[in-house]
């Protein structure tokens, strides 16, 4: 892949390894657990209809992320720069591979990612100010999901003031947004500990809903529609690795973050479904939209409900912080190579973030929130999302073939039993999502398939050191 000179990065202002492991893990707890655990269990439930089927799933889905983060702390240890996927994927397989996973990520993964989250943390704070709905302004276009109606509400604006605000604080240094990211995250974990505990000790809940089943249609199509379910709740553990230039030691708390966060992630979600299903029965959790708020309120009333949704919407923020810290860094790294606009190169000379392509990132999210098309635009990608994740997965392969004298202070445990398992499921997964969503997966296709005359174009430009 293409690089920038050394001189060149020498001459001017550069990013700075001041995040430590603790705001490594932040990054991966904070930005995994958003809304997806409070929100998924309901449609799991209804695509398997056993509450133990609904656990192999999480246990599943949640193996399938370790194994993600067993094989992904190689290659970040070995490679500590910012980009993550896109410098893993250009040194495998050749610079467009890594420029597609980046085109894919700004322009619809991690800007609907941004998008989805601020549009979820203004929907829960609805329960609080029901006028948030309501709508300012209706434009005559039909530009708005679907083919309706633009509508803009008072809600989406408060959505984008909170991705303003976040855009300000990693501006003015990765410091203070990983500051940031550890304290909204052990607070997130310290109230979701006590949603877990509270349910638990209740006394007002029955263990046998944990062997209980409702009717549903089930099968394989069933499992695998709940496994997709699952993923989107865990998807964002590999994030910490865009900031790889970014943290002290790399080589040591990159593969520490991964694991560790991970697997903090993994018996989160698995303790607070028991919470759930002890609770309340399958039924009640299947016509849930909000299944921890319904279970507070249906042990101590409206006012522990309301707890829960504060509890949530901290963990939005957190994980919208988190997706904001870590996303900009790969705008930054295809800039450097010449492979995006030149100014998201920029490293501000004072605060050392990358703060042209913070901005540009908050910028087009922003857009995304106005259109009111991020649902759409995270169900288009997640297919081509996953083909990049099976990619990354076997560069581990590649590049004990093509680099065996790569220092690698981490090799995969269980390698190559990790990896291959890993791309299997990931195989399994993507022929069952295009099966089952024909028409997101092709539309998904079809928007990485326009980076390619952009890609051609941006790399007959000459690269200027910045």
């Amino acid at each position: 892949m293409k690089r920038h000179s050394s001189s060149a990065s020498a001459a001017g202002p550069r990013l700075q390894r001041v995040l430590g492991v603790w705001s490594a893990v932040s990054i991966v707890v904070g930005t995994v657990i958003g809304s997806g655990v409070f929100l998924v269990p309901s449609a799991m439930i209804r695509y398997v209809g056993s509450v133990e089927k609904l656990f192999v799933v999480w246990i599943i889905a949640g193996i399938l992320s370790l194994f993600g983060a067993l094989t992904y702390a190689e290659l970040a240890a070995a490679m500590p720069e910012a980009g993550g996927e896109y410098v893993y994927l250009g040194a495998a397989y050749g610079p467009f591979w890594g420029y597609l996973y980046g085109w894919t990520q700004f322009w619809v993964g991690k800007s609907g990612s941004i998008a989805t989250l601020a549009a979820g943390f203004y929907t829960y704070l609805t329960a609080f100010y029901p006028a948030l709905g309501a709508t300012v302004i209706t434009a005559p276009w039909h530009i708005g999901p679907g083919g309706s109606l633009l509508e803009i509400h008072y809600g989406q604006l408060v959505a984008i003031v909170v991705i303003v605000i976040l855009a300000i604080v990693n501006y003015v240094g990765v410091r203070s947004g990983g500051n940031l990211q550890v304290f909204v995250t052990a607070i997130k974990m310290i109230l979701i500990a006590g949603i877990i505990v509270v349910g638990l000790i209740s006394g007002k809940g029955d263990f046998s809903h944990l062997s209980s089943r409702i009717p549903t249609l089930g099968g394989i199509a069933g499992f695998f529609a709940a496994m997709v379910s699952a993923l989107w709740a865990y998807d964002g553990w590999n994030n910490v690795s865009m900031v790889s230039s970014e943290i002290r030691e790399p080589q040591r708390n990159l593969p520490r973050a991964l694991i560790f966060g991970t697997c903090a992630v993994i018996a989160t979600y698995l303790l607070i479904n028991v919470s759930y299903f002890y609770v309340l029965s399958p039924t009640q959790v299947a016509g849930s939209g909000r299944v921890a708020a319904d279970m507070m309120q249906f042990l101590y009333g409206r006012a522990a409900s309301s707890a829960v949704t504060i509890a949530v919407l901290i963990s939005i923020f957190a994980a919208l912080n988190g997706s904001i810290l870590s996303g900009s860094r790969v705008p930054y790294a295809m800039a450097r190579d010449g492979l995006f606009f030149r100014t998201a190169a920029r490293v501000h000379p004072r605060f050392h973030t990358p703060s042209n392509a913070t901005v540009m990132l908050c910028i087009w999210s922003c857009i995304v929130v106005l259109s009111g098309w991020y649902d759409d635009l995270y169900n288009f990608v997640i297919f081509g999302n996953w083909i990049l994740y099976g990619l990354t997965a076997l560069s581990v392969f590649v590049l004990r073939w093509k680099m065996p004298d790569l220092p690698r202070p981490y090799r995969t445990i269980g390698y190559p039993v990790v990896p291959v398992l890993f791309v299997c499921v990931a195989a399994m997964l993507l022929t069952s999502t295009l099966h089952t969503r024909p028409r997101e997966s092709l539309m998904g296709l079809g928007l990485m398939a326009l980076s390619v005359p952009f890609y051609f174009y941006w790399k007959k430009k000459p690269t200027i050191a910045v």
